[in-house]
C-alpha cells in the first residue's frame, strides 16, 4: 500500500537527523538552548501547518497535499545542506549556519502535514474491520524507521561530507518519495466527498482550550486529554534531552550515537508489535495504561543510576516499555469514547496536545538539563506519576457498556 512507503520514509526522514543534530551543534558553538529551540522549531509550525493542510485536503484531496508536504520537506533538506557552505560567522549571538538550519527546521514544520493525511488516506481507503490492522501495521513499519534511521545518519555524518552527508541522504529519500507520489499514489478521496475549504486563523488554530470547550466530549475523554498532556510533556522533556545525555554519560560519538538509537528503535517495534498488544489483551486499555505510566516513571529514575552501558540498556528498555504501554491505549481509549461524528476532531485534539508539547517544552527541558543534569529526569518522572493518580481510578464506559450488555444476554439466556 503506497501509504505503507510513505510513512516509512516519513519517518526515516525524521530519524536520520536524531543522531547527528547534538553534534552540529557542538560543532557551531550551540548551547544546550539552542539545540532546544532546533527540537521545538519543527513542532511548533507543524502545529499551525498541519491543522490548515489537513483541511486543505478535506476539500482539494490527499495527493495534492501531501505533494506539497513532501515537496516542503524535500527544500528543508536542501536548505540544511546548504548551512555546510556558510561561514561560521555570528548573527546576534547565533553561528550563522544554525540560524539557517532553524529556519530548515521551521520549514519543514511548516509543510509537516504528512502524517495526518496519510492517516486520512488511510481511512478514505478501508472500513472500520481494516483500520485497526492497517493503524497497527503503520505503528510497526514506524519502529523499522526507527531502526533504519539513526544508523544511517550515524554513519552518514561519520564520513568526510560530516552532516551534509546526511542531507544528500535526506535529499534522496524526500525526491524518491515526492517522485512515488507523483507516479504511484492514486487520490483517495471522491469529488463528491469533499467539502469547502473552512476558514480558521491561526488564532483559533492555537486556543486548544477553547476547542475542547466547544467540543464538550465525555468526562472520561476530557480526563484522558489531561492524562496525555502529562505524559506528552514527560515524553518531549525526554526526547529532547536524552541525546545529550547519553553523550554526557558514554562520550559516543555521531555513528556509536547512531547505533544506540538502532537498539532504541528494536525496542520500539517489538514492545509496539508484541508486548503492548499482550497487556491490552490481558489487562485490557485503563490498567495497561496505568502499568504503563508507572513503569514510564521508574524507567526514568533508573536510567540515571548507572553508567554500565549493558545495565543502561536494560533500564532504558524497562523505560520504553512504558512509554510503549501507554501511547496506544491513549488512541484506544479516546476512540471507543468519542462520539462517532466528532471522531476526527476529537483525534485531531489528541495530536494538538502531542505538537504543542513538543513545540513549547524541549527549550526549557534542555536548558533545564544543562543545568540539573542526570536529575533532569527525576524531576520529570513526577509527571507520568501525577497522570497515574487522575487515572487511578478511571473507569472505561465503553467497557462497562460492553461487559453489561454481555452479562445480560447471559442472564436472559440462563432464565
Amino acid at each position: 500500500m503506497p501509504a505503507y512507503l510513505l510513512t516509512f520514509v516519513n519517518v526515516l526522514g525524521f530519524s536520520l537527523l536524531l543522531p547527528v543534530l547534538p553534534f552540529v551543534v557542538t560543532q557551531y558553538g550551540g548551547s544546550e538552548m539552542v539545540y532546544g529551540l532546533l527540537i521545538s522549531a519543527y513542532s511548533c509550525f507543524q502545529f499551525i501547518g498541519a491543522p490548515w493542510l489537513g483541511r486543505l485536503s478535506d476539500s482539494v484531496g490527499r495527493r495534492p497535499v501531501l505533494l506539497i508536504s513532501q515537496g516542503g520537506t524535500l527544500l528543508s533538506w536542501v536548505v540544511f545542506g546548504a548551512a555546510w557552505f556558510v561561514p561560521n560567522v555570528s548573527v546576534a549571538t547565533f553561528a550563522l549556519p544554525l540560524l539557517i538550519i532553524m529556519f530548515a527546521r521551521i520549514l519543514d514544520g511548516v509543510t509537516g502535514g504528512n502524517h495526518s493525511v496519510t492517516q486520512a488516506y488511510v481511512s478514505d481507503l478501508s472500513n472500520r474491520e481494516e483500520k485497526s490492522v492497517i493503524f497497527g501495521t503503520i505503528g510497526g513499519i514506524v519502529g523499522i524507521g526507527m531502526i533504519i534511521g539513526p544508523g544511517l545518519g550515524g554513519l552518514l555524518a561519520s564520513g568526510p561530507l560530516g552532516y551534509l552527508g546526511v542531507a544528500i541522504g535526506g535529499v534522496c529519500v524526500s525526491l524518491i518519495t515526492l517522485v512515488s507520489i507523483q507516479y504511484s499514489l492514486k487520490e483517495s478521496l471522491a469529488v463528491e466527498h469533499r467539502k469547502p475549504l473552512e476558514k480558521q486563523s491561526v488564532v483559533q488554530t492555537l486556543r486548544l482550550l477553547d476547542r475542547i470547550h466547544r467540543l464538550n466530549p465525555a468526562p472520561i475523554v476530557k480526563r484522558l486529554f489531561l492524562v496525555r498532556g502529562l505524559f506528552s510533556a514527560m515524553m518531549a522533556g525526554y526526547v529532547s534531552t536524552i541525546a545529550l545525555f547519553v553523550i554526557d554519560l558514554f562520550e559516543f560519538n555521531a555513528q556509536e550515537l547512531g547505533l544506540f538509537l538502532v537498539v532504541v528503535g528494536v525496542f520500539i517495534a517489538f514492545n509496539q508489535a508484541v508486548v503492548s498488544k499482550w497487556f491490552i489483551r490481558r489487562f485490557g486499555e485503563v490498567r495497561t495504561m496505568r502499568i504503563g505510566l508507572f513503569v514510564c516513571a521508574l524507567g526514568l529514575y533508573a536510567i540515571t543510576l548507572t553508567d554500565i552501558l549493558w545495565l543502561y540498556i536494560a533500564f532504558y528498555f524497562l523505560m520504553n516499555l512504558g512509554i510503549s504501554l501507554s501511547i496506544p491505549t491513549f488512541n484506544a481509549l479516546i476512540a471507543q469514547n468519542a462520539e462517532t461524528n466528532e471522531m476526527g476532531e476529537v483525534m485531531g485534539i489528541g495530536d494538538s496536545i502531542i505538537s504543542l508539547s513538543n513545540a513549547v517544552i524541549p527549550v526549557f527541558a534542555a536548558s533545564a538539563y544543562g543545568f540539573l543534569g542526570a536529575s533532569f529526569y527525576h524531576l520529570i518522572a513526577v509527571l507520568p506519576i501525577i497522570g497515574l493518580l487522575l487515572a487511578w481510578r478511571m473507569v472505561n464506559p465503553a467497557y462497562e457498556h460492553e461487559s453489561s450488555t454481555v452479562e445480560s444476554a447471559d442472564i436472559h439466556d440462563v432464565t
